[in-house]
């Protein structure tokens, strides 16, 4: 009787049957699309409310709400509002955050304060990790050993208005091939990075 193929196994195989013929650029691309959809990359997901654009030129504040992420209490204070900050200055002339986290109306009068045209609001709904936690038979059947998933909240508000023009919500998670190397706080930079672009409307 023949061995069963693993399931991550078999997604390898065909993900290289897929890149055969494609350029080093779109292999990369798609390799990396398919080992992420097999779970053994990180990977994440960006829901909007909507597909609101800003301009260019637009100005931005950002910070963090005092939420302690459930499951996760030991993230540094004001990580989201400092990973906001590194993805938004790379596609906005003029940004600025929160030296602390921050209730929402406080966030919009230090905005307003500082002449900043919007409010990127953002905080934990969860956020777990798995480094050093003993799992259940259940968890490691299912493939969750050694993985760590966030689930973001963030809101976009004028800070004139105070009219919230877009909600988003990221879910990230560790691959396989990451677990154990990682925290949940590592899962921050690329989709908030993927979210800022969206709203220059270059991605």
């Amino acid at each position: 009787m023949k061995p069963m193929i693993s399931l991550p196994r078999m997604t390898a195989v065909l993900a290289l049957a897929v890149l055969v013929g494609c350029t080093p650029s779109q292999m990369k691309e798609e390799g990396r699309f398919y080992l992420s959809d097999a779970g053994l990359l990180d990977r994440y997901q960006i829901t909007r409310s909507g597909n609101f654009r800003l301009q260019a030129d637009s100005r931005l504040y950002i910070a963090q709400s005092h939420f302690v992420p459930v499951g996760h209490s030991y993230a540094r204070p004001n990580i989201l509002a400092e990973e906001g900050l590194a993805a938004a200055v790379q596609v906005f002339p003029m940004v600025r955050r929160a030296e602390q986290p921050l209730g929402l109306e406080e966030a919009l009068i230090r905005a307003r304060q500082q002449g900043l045209d919007y409010v990127l609001y953002t905080r934990f709904a969860s956020a777990r990790s798995s480094a050093g936690a003993q799992q259940t038979p259940e968890q490691a059947s299912e493939g969750d050993v050694g993985r760590d998933e966030v689930v973001l909240q963030l809101m976009l508000l004028e800070a004139g208005t105070e009219r919230l023009i877009d909600f988003a919500t990221i879910t990230s998670r560790t691959g396989f091939l990451a677990f154990y190397k990682s925290r949940p706080e590592d899962l921050l930079r690329e989709p908030m990075e993927d979210y800022t672009r969206q709203l220059l409307g270059s991605r």
